[in-house]
């Protein structure tokens, strides 16, 4: 009786795997929708279009965009967390919406790590700590002694609580010592803006936004987020590489909801890999300060709870908290 049992039910599982596989073969049968939780002609929208376009032509389907902005994201990550898992619903994820969210928030409505599963490591950008261009403060030891002597005067712009941008300058407080002030701004082009004019000190930026103005002189990078240089601006030095433990990046995740049926993502994640490997599509990435960094489900998956972990302390750390 139990041979009879356990043979009824891999007979079952062998039925079941099939018609998975039947459906992966003809997946997908219409437009799949990319869904990006932030607005037209983000940084992270931009990349969803590349990809998207990518995608596409490799599935033989259109992914079609769509902006659901709000909540720092979560509004567009709950979206897709309670879609159909049937693959035609994604979301182009970030270091915000599926790391410094689930400790930012006080209530998340979804689970950054049990409610999805990896789709694409799209690529990750460091950012650049940048100065005025009129500054007399040339290296981060400048930096560090200013903080140190100006008690609390030393000033850095970020574009809202919580983000990347206000938890590295946090991170450099703490490694730099010293008192420094932080100054919130509603957008990031404001912030720069103010630094430019040396009405803060300093901020870090995506490269593709600030070196055009370190090019024209308006503005100078003292350093770079990510632990090995950039290659967007090779001649920049690390932080780590004037002693501090540094090592902070931005990135972008496809991401489909977690139940969705394995012959699926394998489509998908297929389709993901030869867009990137498409020199065009890497192009395009480069171009807005992109590095790319291929990785299998697995590395995604411990890379994302790696990720939440350094987030969450930094956030502890800030203070910062959105209801």
């Amino acid at each position: 009786m139990m041979w009879v049992r356990t043979g009824w039910k891999a007979l079952l599982s062998a039925l079941v795997f099939s018609a998975g596989l039947a459906w992966a073969q003809d997946f997908p049968v219409k437009p799949i929708r990319l869904v990006v939780p932030f607005g037209a002609g983000t940084t992270t929208d931009i990349v969803a279009r590349v990809m998207a376009e990518g995608m596409g032509r490799v599935l033989g389907q259109a992914l079609v965009i769509e902006n659901r902005a709000g909540a720092g994201g979560g509004i567009g990550s709950d979206l897709v967390a309670k879609a159909p898992a049937d693959g035609y619903t994604l979301v182009m994820g970030t270091v915000g919406t599926h790391a410094i969210n689930a400790t930012l928030y006080k209530k998340l409505a979804y689970d950054p790590q049990r409610d999805f599963a990896p789709v694409a490591f799209t690529g990750y950008t460091p950012t650049l700590l940048v100065v005025p261009g009129s500054s007399s403060l040339k290296s981060l030891r400048d930096l560090a002694e200013q903080a140190r002597r100006t008690d609390g005067r030393a000033s850095f712009a970020f574009a809202g609580n919580g983000t990347s941008g206000h938890l590295a300058g946090e991170l450099l407080k703490s490694r730099l010592g010293g008192e420094m002030t932080h100054v919130p701004y509603k957008d990031g082009a404001l912030a720069l803006s103010d630094v430019m004019s040396g009405q803060v000190q300093f901020m870090f930026y995506h490269p593709a936004a600030a070196l055009p103005h370190i090019k024209s002189g308006k503005l100078r990078a003292l350093g770079v987020s990510s632990a090995k240089r950039s290659a967007a601006a090779p001649e920049v030095p690390a932080i780590a590489e004037s002693g501090f433990d540094f090592d902070l990046v931005a990135w972008f995740m496809v991401y489909a909801p977690a139940a969705t049926p394995a012959p699926v993502l394998a489509r998908l994640r297929d389709a993901a890999a030869q867009t990137l490997a498409n020199p065009e599509v890497a192009g395009k990435l480069k171009a807005q300060g992109l590095e790319l960094s291929a990785m299998r489900a697995d590395e995604m998956s411990a890379f994302g709870r790696a990720e939440l972990a350094k987030w969450a302390e930094l956030v502890r750390r800030s203070g910062a908290q959105v209801d």
